[in-house]
C-alpha cells in the first residue's frame, strides 16, 4: 500500500504541474544549448517507450504489480519529455491496472485528477472520451452508480460529436449495465436494443458479444420486451 501511495502522490504532483507553466520537475538545469535539451528529451522518450513496452508484457503475463511500477515510470518519462499524448496513454494504462487490482480510489485519482486534466489541457476530445469511459467502469465496479451513469453519458455525448459509433455503443452498453444493477430492467432492455440497432450494419463481434452478455443479466421474462 505504501507503494500505491507513492504512485498516487507522483501522479497528483504531475497533474498539478501540468496545470501550471512549469515542467514536472521542480527545477530545470540552466539552459546551455538546444542540442543538450534535445538529447535529454530523446533519452527520456526512449526510456518511456522501454518502460511502456515492458509494462505491456507484464500486464499480459498477469504481473500487475510490476506493470503498475513500469507504467508509472513510463508516465514520468513521457511527461518529462512533454510527450503528453503518450503520457495520457501511460496514465490510462495505469488507471486500468488499478481497476484490475480493485484499487478503486487510486484508479479514480489517476484518471479523474491526472489523465482527464492532461487530455483537457492538450485539447484531445478522443482522450477525454476514453477517460470518461474508464471512469464509468471504475465507478461501476465501486458500486457508485450515479457517477458511473454520468460518465458513461458524457462518453456518449463526445462519441456522437466525434462520429465514433463504436464508442457510442460502448457508452449505451455501460448505461444499460448500470440500469440492470439498479434493477431498471425495462430501461436496460431498450438501451440494449438500441445498441443492437446501431451495430446492425457493422461487424464488431466484440461489442455484439458484450450486448449478448449484458442482456443475459436481465431476467429472462423481460428480455423479450423490446
Amino acid at each position: 500500500m505504501n507503494k500505491l501511495c507513492v504512485v498516487i502522490l507522483f501522479l497528483l504532483l504531475s497533474g498539478k504541474a501540468m496545470t501550471q507553466t512549469t515542467t514536472f520537475l521542480p527545477q530545470e538545469p540552466p539552459a546551455t544549448s538546444g542540442a543538450i535539451n534535445i538529447v535529454t528529451s530523446s533519452l527520456e522518450e526512449a526510456d518511456g517507450n522501454t518502460y511502456f513496452a515492458e509494462a505491456l508484457k507484464n500486464e499480459r503475463r498477469g504481473d500487475l504489480n510490476d506493470a503498475l511500477n513500469l507504467y508509472t515510470k513510463a508516465a514520468f518519462e513521457f511527461n518529462s519529455s512533454k510527450l503528453f499524448v503518450r503520457y495520457g496513454e501511460a496514465l490510462m494504462k495505469l488507471g486500468n491496472i488499478h481497476l484490475l487490482m480493485n484499487h478503486y480510489p487510486e484508479a479514480e485519482q489517476v484518471i479523474l485528477n491526472v489523465a482527464l486534466k492532461n487530455y483537457s489541457k492538450i485539447g484531445s476530445k478522443t482522450g477525454q472520451m476514453e477517460a470518461y469511459f474508464q471512469l464509468g467502469r471504475i465507478y461501476f465496479a465501486a458500486n457508485k452508480l450515479t457517477q458511473s451513469l454520468w460518465f458513461y453519458t458524457q462518453q456518449g455525448i463526445l462519441a456522437k460529436q466525434l462520429n465514433n459509433n463504436n464508442a457510442y455503443v460502448e457508452s449505451v452498453i455501460g448505461i444499460a449495465q448500470v440500469k440492470i444493477k439498479k434493477k431498471e430492467y425495462n430501461l436496460a432492455v431498450k438501451d440494449l436494443s438500441r445498441a443492437e440497432l446501431l451495430l446492425k450494419s457493422g461487424n464488431n463481434v466484440q461489442l455484439k458479444n458484450r450486448i449478448k452478455e449484458t442482456r443475459a443479466l436481465i431476467p429472462s421474462k423481460l428480455v423479450a420486451k423490446k
